[in-house]
């Protein structure tokens, strides 16, 4: 290889693995906005305010979680007269109509049962049955969507109406936390995931005036937010909610998070559902991606969606498994090309994203002390162990060099330390692949061990880029967009 090229190579790589810090970076950047939201939120405008709430449910063989939810809601601290249910059946064939028209019977007028003959079209065509009942006369004033598994806390609704105070605020989403009584592993790690996508990713979104995406179980908006985006939900993309979020923004109204109306959630206890159900959201991200291509990082007057921050937040999470791979392919060239130059890069590129780590997890905790409590351990482990393994290498190569060999009483021969160079090296595509095998292997041996096992060394962040990339792959390969939900058991402890 000439010198010339030689040179261009190593640029490239060097390119490369910079440019697979950015998502570290925007993740950082992020937290250091968290402190503002003190001063740059929206409380100071809110007011007492209590319009007429309908709330729509879209369910389809809900029969399990739904009592629950719907007694969650006849109990808020909010004026009875002033709140009704629409529960949307989407032609169920469990006991969903059964437990609506009982619990409708229960609460005569505050609970009403609409019933779709034709089911199965997905979650936006059900919200939209409900949305067209709401708005065929003048009584709503403002529109609660919600899952029918959801349990809110008695204040959660009168602190996202008051929002609605202010006329600019078109939407308003809450904090979904993970509720379950007794979480497993994997609800354990979503536990802490939505501290760090919900509790701390939307306060920044606040304080940049710029938000992702309304929760899909706790979106509150305006009678004249609805009617200005068509009177409906999207009915074209897997993420209703973000298309929503979006024109809603796009239209000149606010849309806000308040940390303070919680709402509980029951979330995947198993490496296959969380795949099923991420691999939905993920496909419906690259349908947003694409179909609002022409506002990124076209700054207006009317919204911040296209603002240079926005922009980097939103690309940095989209585009996860590309910076994992960028990361690989730019060490592993280097490596046969310059394997001092390699050391030195891989060191850098790791003690920046310690560092991130370390940040990151520590304010996460403190953030929401009470799912801390519960989720420490998957907090600490949420890279993975391998990662770990990998970042202490990097701190400290002298481990894996000399204190190891010695511990272990035996020398490690050369061939060996070259590979475990270009396995520390490839770790980023490796852990993205042996995502896979934790999603194969908890379908081929009916013990969850070893697929639980497996997602400690590979890591939930490492998970969620393989899922990433498969939703890529689908939406390349033109795959059916079926709405495939999440099933749930009712497993909510409010």
């Amino acid at each position: 290889m000439g010198d010339v090229l030689r040179q261009l190579v190593i640029v490239l790589c060097l390119v490369l693995v910079a440019a697979s810090t950015l998502p570290v970076l925007a993740g950082i950047y992020q937290y250091l906005l968290l402190p503002l939201h003190g001063v740059r939120n929206h409380w100071k405008d809110c007011a007492p305010y209590l319009p007429r709430v309908v709330v729509v449910v879209p369910a389809w063989n809900e029969g399990a979680v739904l009592e629950p939810s719907l007694e969650r809601l006849m109990h808020l601290e909010y004026p009875p007269d002033r709140l009704r249910v629409f529960v949307v059946d989407d032609a169920s064939t469990d006991d969903t109509p059964d437990v609506t028209r009982e619990m409708a019977r229960r609460y005569p007028g505050r609970i009403r049962h609409l019933r779709r003959d034709q089911g199965g079209q997905g979650k936006a065509h059900t919200l939209n049955h409900g949305i067209t009942a709401a708005l065929a006369d003048d009584w709503m004033q403002a529109l609660l969507v919600m899952d029918a598994d959801v349990v809110y806390r008695p204040d959660s609704l009168r602190r996202m109406t008051r929002h609605l105070a202010d006329e600019r605020i078109g939407a308003v989403t809450g904090y979904i936390k993970e509720g379950s009584g007794r979480p497993g592993t994997v609800a354990r790690f979503i536990g802490f995931e939505y501290i760090t996508a919900q509790a701390a990713a939307r306060r920044a979104q606040n304080v940049l005036g710029a938000m992702a995406c309304l929760a899909g179980g706790a979106q509150l908006h305006s009678r004249a937010n609805l009617e200005a985006v068509g009177g409906g939900i999207d009915t074209t993309t897997l993420a209703e909610d973000t298309f929503t979020t979006f024109l809603t923004q796009l239209d000149g109204r606010r849309v806000v998070f308040d940390p303070t109306a919680v709402v509980l959630a029951e979330e995947p206890e198993s490496v296959r559902a969380l795949w099923k159900q991420r691999l939905r959201w993920a496909r419906g991200n690259v349908q947003i991606t694409s179909h609002f291509r022409r506002l990124w990082f076209r700054p207006s007057r009317d919204h911040r969606l296209g603002s240079l921050s926005f922009g980097l937040i939103w690309f940095s999470v989209y585009l996860l498994p590309v910076a994992a791979v960028a990361a690989a392919a730019g060490l592993l060239t280097l490596q046969a090309i310059d394997a001092v130059a390699a050391a030195t890069v891989f060191r850098s590129l790791w003690w920046v994203t310690a560092l991130g780590y370390v940040y990151v997890t520590i304010l996460s905790l403190v953030l929401d002390p009470d799912t801390a409590r519960r989720t420490w351990l998957q907090a600490v482990l949420f890279p993975g162990v391998g990662a770990l393994l990998v970042m202490a290498a990097a701190w400290a190569p002298w481990l894996w060099q000399e204190w190891i060999p010695d511990l272990l009483g035996t020398e490690l021969g050369a061939g060996t330390r070259t590979a475990l160079t270009w396995v520390m090296y490839a770790w980023p595509l490796l852990a993205m692949a042996l995502a896979w095998v934790a999603r194969w292997l908890e379908g081929a041996v009916r013990w969850r061990l070893p697929s639980v096992a497996m997602l400690y060394v590979v890591g939930f962040g490492p998970l969620l880029c393989a899922i990433t990339l498969d939703a890529y792959v689908k939406e390349w390969r033109g795959a059916s967009r079926a709405w495939d939900k999440t099933e749930k058991t009712g497993r909510v402890v409010g």
